[in-house]
Parts: structure tokens; sequence; C-alpha cells
């Protein structure tokens, strides 16, 4: 794989891992008391190919959700109702984790500690502060590890089955500068949206669509009487951010899908749309704010080339790591690191001595760009790891630039892959569901 796929990803680093935000799904929230928890005997609840979700993980996500909607102030839906969405959630996630893992994708110990130290450093803790604030609220830490596992694994399967095959050609981009350029004036560039979504199976019987569009207007029926959104989607979406109340923050607009657009155009802020569908399924999307993005922008930029070896059947990591290690004594010793790039890296900028040009933020995958933002101009980083294979990077300068004129450009291509990797994942996700086996158990006493 090309290093230019770095390049492509720029909205992996606004959704991978996302973990500070598992952290808070725990912390503060000793409020649960022994007392509150219900003790049973442990049984199956459903089936999931060869794997099962037993009650006592759905107890447990449950404990978490009725935090996450206390701290947030959002009424509780009903238990069946919660229960059900939560199983669903289980379910889907069950299934990542174990096409990640029957695939060949593992989360080293090494990967695990890096992300228990970035949550720790996001909500200001270190580790052992980390593990007792997880323990203080009643989680086991190994079971909080174990959860940092698996979002590490589903992302690196997104990263994998989507990110890497995702292209943005110059043909869209000039048409999505064309579009904006051509819309009306009070058409905005960011829209800050919650939505709730009712999914649809790809092979959904007449039956089926009819249930769950009966889904999708008990929601729209519970907003029309006032019902807050967070609650309502706590209790119908089917979208993983239905416990933050489906919120989704600000969007660009050319990373929403058309439907998306087509209702905002005519929406004032506050309200919420009639149903929409997709191929995902039906949906309800609430406009909580919308801006223009026309501010100058000076961003710092770094001028970097880099050594890459890509792992194969040949090449194994420790192998890929003792190269590394071996190119950069020889650089740091006289050698010429671009003649050992042209010699050694897998990467097409082999050709240029492994140079990369002048990089903006956000242009690289985030283990890229913080080991280059790491390095002071001249320095050698020590070999790391990224999707793509192992690096060493070298920092030459750096800038503070103005790209208020390559802006139009630059969040067209960020958009557009957004959105296409998106959408490419949703559908992804529901096939994979769709082709599992699940046995549903949760009514049976």
């Amino acid at each position: 794989m090309s290093m230019t796929r770095i390049f492509e990803a720029t909205g992996r680093q606004g959704r991978i891992v996302r973990l500070a935000a598992v952290l808070l799904l725990f912390t503060g929230e000793a409020a649960l008391h022994a007392q509150d928890r219900i003790e049973l005997l442990d049984r199956i609840v459903a089936v999931v190919n060869t794997d099962v979700i037993t009650q006592s993980e759905l107890e447990r996500e449950r404990r978490i959700a009725i935090a996450t909607l206390r701290k947030q102030g959002t009424a509780l839906p009903q238990r069946e109702l919660l229960d059900k969405q939560l199983l669903e959630r289980m379910i889907t996630k069950n299934l990542l984790v174990q096409q990640a893992r029957q695939t060949g994708l593992r989360a080293s110990d090494a990967d695990l500690e890096n992300a228990l130290q970035r949550i720790a450093a996001e909500n200001k803790m270190d580790v052992p502060q980390l593990r007792t604030a997880v323990e203080q609220s009643g989680v086991g830490f190994d079971r909080f590890r174990e959860d940092v596992r698996s979002e590490i694994v589903i992302s690196r399967l997104r990263d994998r089955e989507i990110e890497s095959r995702v292209t943005v050609t110059d043909a869209e981009i000039q048409n999505f500068v064309r579009s904006q350029q051509e819309s009306p004036g009070d058409k905005a560039d960011e829209y800050k949206l919650s939505h709730i979504l009712v999914q649809v199976p790809e092979q959904a019987t007449p039956e089926e669509l009819k249930l769950r569009r009966g889904r999708a207007e008990a929601a729209l029926a519970a907003l029309k009487e006032g019902t807050d959104f967070r609650q309502v989607a706590a209790s119908y979406s089917d979208a993983p951010d239905a416990l933050q109340g489906g919120e989704m923050g600000w969007r660009a607009a050319g990373r929403l899908p058309g439907i998306f657009l087509q209702a905002l155009n005519s929406m004032k802020v506050g309200q919420v749309s009639d149903i929409l569908r997709s191929p995902a399924g039906f949906h309800l999307v609430k406009l909580a704010d919308k801006r223009g993005n026309d501010t100058p922008v000076m961003v710092t930029q770094t001028h970097a080339r880099h050594i890459l070896l890509r792992l194969n059947e040949v090449v194994s990591e420790n192998d890929a790591r003792n190269r590394l290690e071996d190119l950069k004594d020889r650089v740091e010793n006289g050698a010429d690191f671009a003649e050992l790039a042209r010699l050694h890296s897998d990467d097409t900028s082999a050709a240029r001595g492994g140079d990369l040009g002048w990089i903006s933020p956000g242009d690289t995958v985030p283990e890229f760009e913080r080991a280059m933002n790491a390095l002071q101009p001249g320095q050698l980083s020590a070999p790391f790891k990224t999707a793509f294979g192992w690096h060493v990077v070298q920092v030459l300068e750096r800038r503070e630039q103005d790209l208020s004129q390559d802006r139009q450009r630059l969040a067209a291509r960020q958009a557009i892959r957004s959105r296409k990797a998106d959408e490419q994942w949703q559908e992804w996700v529901r096939q994979q569901r769709d082709k599992a086996y699940v046995e549903y158990k949760l009514e049976e006493r």
C-alpha cells in the first residue's frame, strides 16, 4: 500500500478509536451504588455465530448506558427498549471483533498501553489514576482494558476494509467546489446535527420494511409530542451514537448524504426532518445549528521525508523494525538519508529520496503525525508502526502557511472522503450483520 494513502486518511483522525469517550462512560459515576446493581444467575441472551452474549454482559452495558444518560440529564427509556437497543449494539460489536480476529487483526499489549496512556492524558490523569477512576465506578480494569482492545481492532478493521480503499478524484473535488459556488448564499458550510437511524436489512421483506418504518414513525410521533430528542434516540436509534443522544456534532456539508442536505436546506435551527429513506434505513435528523466557514486559516506545515517498510509473508515486524534501526544508525553516522530511502523504502516517495513535501495537520494518519510532530527540524524518529508498515521519519523544516486559497479544495477532499468512508463502513457493517448467524434469547426466561 502506498504512502499516498496516508494523505487520504484525513477523516480518520477525528474518528479513530475515540478512546477518551470510552472513559467518560465510566468515570465520575460512582453514584451507581452497589445496591443498585442486580445480581443474576448468568444466562445466554444472544448467540452470535460461535460466540455468545450473556445476561451479565448486558447488565453491565445497561449500567454504563444509564450512567451516561443520567450524566447527560436524559430521561431513561423503558428498560425493555433500552435492553433491545443495547443488545443490538453488542451483537454488532461482537461481529466486528470476530471478523477482525478471524482475519488476523490484533492489538498488542504495547498498542493497548499506548491507548490507555492517551485516554489518561486526555482526561488529565496518568494510568494509575485512570485505573483508580475506573475501579471506583464499579468496572473492573481488566474488563475496561479488553473494551479498549476491542475498539482498537475494530478501528483497524475499518482502516483495512474501508479507509485504505476510499479514493477521491480531482473531478469529484471540482464538482464539489462548483456546487458550493453555485449554491445559494445562505447555505451553510457546516451543520450541527443529531440523528436517529432505524436500520433496514439489505434483503428486508415487505413485512420487515413495514415494521422498521413503523419504528421510525413511532420515534417521530414521540418527538412531535415533545419528548426529548436524546431520549427518543436512546430508545429507537440503531446508530452507534444513540446513547449520546444521537449527536453527530459539526459536519461539513460535503460529508453529509444528499438526502440530509436536501432536507436541511429547508429546515430552521431546532427543527426535525420528516422520515428520510437511505440504503441504510430510515432517518430522522435534527438541525441544532449551522455556520459558514470562510475564516482564513494559518497552519504549521512540516516538510518531512521517510523510509517505509511494508510487512508481508517474508518481512516480519521484527525484521522491519531491526532493518529500520540499522538504517537510522547509518544516517546518524553520516549516511545519506535520500539515498537509503531510494534503495530501501517501499513507498512511492522512494524515487524522491523519501521526500513527502509539505504536510499540513490532518494530512497523515494519527500515528505518523504524532511521531513527526515530536521531532525538531533535523531530528530522526525511532522506528514506529502505522497501518501501512514501519517507518522512520525525518523532519527537514517547518513553516507557518496561510491555506486560505487552498482551503476550499482541501475541505472538499476531506469532506468527500469522510462521507464516502462513513457510507461504505455503514454498508459493510450491515452486510456482515446480514450474513451472520444470530439467535435471540433475551425473551427467554
